[in-house]
């Protein structure tokens, strides 16, 4: 019975420690995404006679401006976090934790940086949301 008990406590200090990183990727990646979209304005004014060279004068104007940079190299250290803790985590947990709660953090910063105003049905949509990554984390938990 103790052996149990101990095991349990381990397993479920593991879906923990993996749950908080996933919220971790969540925040890296829903933060940035307004950030990211804030550092590529002008990127649709850069004209080009080619789709190659147009390609490739984007992609030189998107990395000479540390607004878009800065918040890009963010977003993919979330990405290494996440394929880190996909190795780890129980995939269906790794889903639903990370995808919703990008939304939920994007909804967040794009709100904080005076883009988007959402509205009553957002917020409910926003709770329900962490009400179902809770559901989901505490069901690994039993």
């Amino acid at each position: 019975q103790h052996t149990a008990n101990t095991l349990n406590m381990i397993v479920d200090t593991e879906v923990l420690h993996n749950a908080l990183w996933l919220v971790l990727v969540g925040i890296l990646w829903g933060c940035t995404n307004p950030l990211m979209k804030r550092g590529s304005k002008g990127v649709a004014d850069v004209r080009r006679d080619s789709a190659i060279s147009q390609f490739f004068a984007e992609f030189a104007y998107l990395l000479s401006r540390p607004s878009y940079v800065v918040p890009l190299l963010i977003n993919l250290s979330g990405s290494v976090l996440f394929y880190i803790t996909l190795g780890k985590a129980d995939i269906s947990l790794v889903v639903p934790i990370t995808n919703s709660l990008t939304f939920l953090f994007t909804t967040m910063m794009s709100r904080i940086l005076g883009e988007q105003y959402p509205n009553s049905r957002t917020y409910l949509g926003m709770a329900f949301v962490l009400l179902g990554v809770s559901i989901c984390v505490q069901s690994k938990l039993e």
